[in-house]
Parts: C-alpha cells; structure tokens; sequence
C-alpha cells in the first residue's frame, strides 16, 4: 500500500484543524518553524503542505504578518468546492461579442458581511460595480462585484467596458488561482427585470462568489445574476 507523502499527512491534518475550529479566523495560523517541530520535518515540508492548502483556498498569506485562513471558506461551518479553473465570461464565450453596460461603479468602504468575505477591514476602500453583460446583443447577466482597491489599483471604466480579469492576469500581472462559490435560484429584483428583461415570475440563477489569487488572498467578492434560460452550469467530480 502506497505511503501517502508527509506534505500531504501534514496538510489534511491542518485542514481537519481549520474545519473543527482549532484555529482562531483572526489570528495567524502557526508559523513555519513552529509547525516543522510539531510534525517532526522539514520547513520546506511544511511550506509544501501549505502551498497546497492556500492553492485549494483555505489559507492566504499575507506578508510581514503570517498565514491566515479565508474566512469566506468556512462561512456557514462549510469548506465550499473550489473550481479549479476561474473563467470570465469573454473567456468563457470565445468567438461571441460580450460587451458591458456600467449601472454602478464607485469606491465606498466595505460593510462588515465585504470585508469579511475579501479578508480586509472596514476601513479598506473597495470599488463596488454593476455590469450588465451582453452577448451579441442579449442581456445575459448583472454582475454586483466587490474588490479591495489597494490589490486591483487603475480600474476605470474603459477596463470594466472590456475584461476585468484579463486586465488582472495581462496588466497586473496577477495569478487568479480559483473560487469558492455558491449557487442559488432566486426571483428576479428590479434590477433583473429592468436589463435582464426578465418577467415576474422568471427564475434568476445566482452565483456567488469569492476569487483569490495563488497566494490565496481575496480579490473578488460578487454576486452574478443569470437569466435562466442562457446558463447552465456543469460540475465534475474527480477522485485522487
């Protein structure tokens, strides 16, 4: 029977600490140094079995002050699935002509439920935007996204009229690493029924989601909402 490596004994051990509580959300999780003694090896063991934890979204490092655990991913009591690819929609779409309408585009500070979904404080400006997304000319879906400013800085509205995320990876030189979101039906607001053109008794399908980058930092929070009868959304289960 084949050994299972001890980054990866160490990083299910941590990960079975996060879900039961044994760390604290505000508080950095145990150093390097600490954790390489405990578990009897090397640091570079150790930084492995967190690199996987932080890739998987359950750790972000924030430097100078440690590893902490994202919040977003234990809202509920629950570890949510984390897609493995994180796609905008003009990626998603290739070949199609996705254009933007901007309803809202601000800088305000974060309510509490914000701030602790991105990893931030209150007091950490944050753009809030609202697009509508068209595909060749349809509404397909408004977007309510929330990121912190000092993380996505020159955001304006010739790049919200194109690709956010291509202005992420392409300009800033960002890694986008995943997601962890939440799917729901909901009835249309007024918002859905004014640019969706949806009608009163039309099931909206909303996504919310939390996107953070390979350090495992959060850059995203936003709700997507989609007509129904443009989406549907495929999951695939793999076993290790």
């Amino acid at each position: 029977m084949k050994t299972m490596p001890k980054y990866e004994q160490i990083s299910n051990e941590i990960r079975r600490r996060i879900k039961e509580g044994v760390y604290s959300l505000d508080e950095p999780i145990p150093d390097e140094i600490s954790l390489a003694e405990e578990f009897g090896c090397s640091r570079m063991t150790v930084k492995r079995a967190l690199d996987l934890l932080v890739s998987e979204g359950l750790l972000y490092r924030k430097r100078g002050h440690g590893t902490f655990i994202v919040k977003s991913a234990m809202l509920d009591g629950l570890v949510n699935v984390v897609s493995n690819e994180t796609l905008g929609l003009t990626s998603l779409l290739k070949g199609r002509k996705v254009t933007s309408h901007i309803i809202t585009f601000e800088v305000l500070f974060p309510s509490d439920e914000v701030a602790a979904h991105l990893c931030i404080d209150a007091n950490t400006p944050v753009y809030h935007l609202i697009r509508l997304r068209n595909v060749d000319g349809e509404p397909y879906v408004i977007e309510r996204t929330y990121m912190p400013v000092h993380l996505i800085p020159g955001l304006n509205e010739t790049v919200l009229h194109g690709s956010i995320y291509r202005y992420i990876t392409h300009e800033l030189g960002l890694t986008i690493a995943g997601s962890h979101r939440k799917i729901r039906a909901d009835k249309p607001n007024e918002l859905d029924r004014q640019y969706l053109q949806c009608a009163p008794d039309d099931p909206v399908l909303e996504l919310e989601q939390v996107g953070f980058l390979n350090n495992g930092e959060p850059f995203e929070y936003s709700f997507s909402r989609h007509r129904y009868d443009k989406f549907v959304f495929v999951t695939v289960s793999t076993r290790r």
